[in-house]
C-alpha cells in the first residue's frame, strides 16, 4: 500500500510524536505497528532506546484501552471490519479460555493486536484489565526490541526481524502453559 509508506515517513521523520501517534493509533484502528518508528529511532540514539520502548508501551496500551471502548460501544460489527468471522470465534475462544490475558498473548505475537484490544470491548473484558494485559505483553516485545538495540546495534535489525517472532511467541507459549498450570494448581487445592 503506497499510503502505508508515505504515512511511515511521515511520522518517522516526526520522531518521538510519530512514535506516540503510531503506538496508540495501532492498537485499535491503524495498519501500520509501532516496531517500525521504535526501531529506527532507537538505532540513531541507543541510548535512548528503553526510554522509546517505555513510551511504546504507555501509548500503545493506552491505545487498546480506547480500542476496547470502541468495541465495547461499535460491537462485532467493527471487528468484522478487521477480521472474518472464522478468525473472530478463534478469539472469542481464546477470551473465554483466558480472558483478558488474551489480549498480552496477542500484545507480544505478530497477530493484528487491534483485533485482540477490539475484541476486548467487544467480549466485555475489564478495561484495567487490557491496560494492564497490553502493559505486560507490549512492554515485554518493545523492551526485547530495546535491548536488541542497545547491544548490538545495527545488528539487532537482523535479530529482530529473523528471530522477534518466534521469540515472541514462544513467550506467549510459556505463558500459556503457566496459566494453565496455574488453573489446574487452583482447581487441585479447591
Amino acid at each position: 500500500m503506497p499510503w502505508l509508506n508515505v504515512a511511515n515517513e511521515f511520522l518517522l521523520d516526526h520522531g518521538l510524536i510519530g512514535l506516540i501517534i503510531t503506538a496508540f493509533a495501532e492498537a485499535s484502528f491503524f495498519p501500520l505497528p509501532p516496531d517500525v518508528i521504535l526501531v529506527p529511532l532507537s538505532l540513531l540514539n541507543p541510548k535512548l532506546s528503553f526510554l522509546y520502548a517505555a513510551l511504546t508501551t504507555i501509548f500503545s496500551s493506552a491505545g487498546g484501552v480506547f480500542g476496547a471502548v470502541l468495541g465495547l460501544k461499535l460491537g462485532r460489527p467493527l471487528l468484522e471490519r478487521f477480521s472474518s468471522n472464522e478468525r473472530i470465534d478463534k478469539v472469542a475462544r481464546l477470551f473465554s479460555r483466558y480472558g483478558g490475558w488474551a489480549v498480552a498473548l496477542a500484545a507480544l505475537t505478530p497477530i493484528p493486536y487491534k483485533v485482540f484490544t477490539i475484541a476486548a470491548g467487544v467480549f466485555k473484558v475489564r478495561l484495567w484489565v487490557v491496560f494492564t494485559a497490553s502493559l505486560a505483553g507490549r512492554g515485554l516485545r518493545f523492551f526485547l526490541e530495546a535491548l536488541a538495540v542497545f547491544l548490538w546495534g545495527d545488528q539487532a535489525t537482523t535479530f529482530i526481524s529473523t528471530y522477534l517472532g518466534p521469540v515472541t511467541i514462544g513467550l506467549a507459549v510459556l505463558l500459556i502453559l503457566a496459566a494453565v498450570l496455574r488453573s489446574h494448581y487452583k482447581r487441585r487445592t479447591r
